[in-house]
């Protein structure tokens, strides 16, 4: 499995494994005590520690640099050995591309179990790899709130070393127990490391996870809403034929009405709207009158003269209406 992008989600895994690297600590001080008695060179003071990266590692390019992170991780070299590790490449890869959010991440999520490791090494009196801890720390956020504490923890484990060789006489440790000391940081590193790897790579599967059902659950809304869909087009009724045009009526015969005697001798005008039927020969079959201005003056006249137009011949009867206007001038 690839761990080049470390999920953000994957933070709760440092406290997870609190209890279980703490069981670790114990143990380890509990054997640092009791050597360091028979031994005290393995607790003289730490020299200056090295850059936080190795100048092999700044060297390196940005993809080498990526390869690698994921590699140490893979192999579970979360923040040790010195030059060959997660932390360290990540660091490198982060001077090159400082604006790159998933190298940014990655280092967030790494950065509890170095704190972790830091605090083991002041316990167990290994200064040279605490100073080198803190630094990887530093270096990837100087404002980092257990930065002060362990910088603290490590002067004070050094002045205690320091009084305790001067109360004690300074015995040498035999480069069979410094072996045997190496060993067992070695193995317990590779133990801590393997742990947060096997955390972080059961994260990243619960993300996948996750990630999976929310797309089976939005492809399982859009098959919902096609449905819908489809089930609202089958239930909605067909589109309601659209009326047929009126036939064009053109007239073949149209008698002007008679203008009534009365009317004509009082100088009175007006007009008739009138509606009217015309069958399919083109003869007007019905007509009677819709508004007349002034009102029984001229509608006698006007529907004896429609009653005797005449239409060209059409498909079907049809009713339309129209005005008639009187005017004795």
């Amino acid at each position: 499995m690839s761990f080049a992008t470390v999920s953000k989600n994957s933070r709760w895994v440092a406290l997870s494994l609190l209890v279980a690297l703490a069981a670790c600590s114990k143990d380890e001080q509990a054997g640092t005590e009791a050597t360091t008695a028979a031994t005290p060179a393995a607790a003289t003071v730490a020299a200056p520690p090295a850059p936080a990266v190795s100048a092999q590692v700044q060297a390196m390019g940005a993809e080498d640099l990526r390869a690698a992170a994921a590699k140490a991780l893979g192999e579970n070299r979360i923040y040790a050995p010195g030059g060959d590790n997660a932390v360290e490449y990540y660091l490198g890869l982060r001077d090159k591309l400082p604006n790159d959010a998933a190298v940014t991440s990655a280092l967030t999520d790494l950065m509890p179990y170095t704190v972790i490791a830091t605090e083991q090494s002041i316990a167990r009196e290994d200064f040279v790899e605490a100073q080198r801890l803190s630094a990887l720390i530093e270096k990837a956020d100087p404002k980092a709130p257990s930065l002060p504490r362990l910088k603290q923890n490590i002067a004070a484990a050094q002045q205690a070393v320091t009084a305790r060789l001067a109360n004690e006489k300074t015995k040498e440790v035999t480069d069979a127990e410094a072996k045997a000391l190496e060993e067992k940081r070695l193995a317990q590193q590779a133990v801590q490391q393997q742990q947060a790897a096997a955390a972080l790579a059961a994260q990243q599967q619960q993300d996948a996870a996750r990630a999976a059902e929310a797309e089976r659950t939005a492809a399982a809304q859009r098959e919902a809403a096609a449905a819908a869909q489809r089930q609202a087009a089958a239930a909605a009724p067909p589109p309601a034929p659209k009326p047929a045009a009126a036939p064009t009526l053109k007239v073949v015969s149209a008698p002007s009405p008679r203008y009534p005697p009365e009317a004509l001798r009082a100088g009175t005008s007006g007009e008739v709207l009138v509606e009217l039927t015309i069958g399919t020969d083109g003869s007007v079959t019905n007509a009677r009158v819709v508004r007349a201005t002034p009102a029984r003056v001229f509608d006698r006249e006007a529907l004896n003269a429609v009653r005797r137009w005449r239409f060209e011949p059409i498909d079907a009867p049809t009713t339309t209406r129209r005005t008639l206007a009187f005017n004795p001038g």
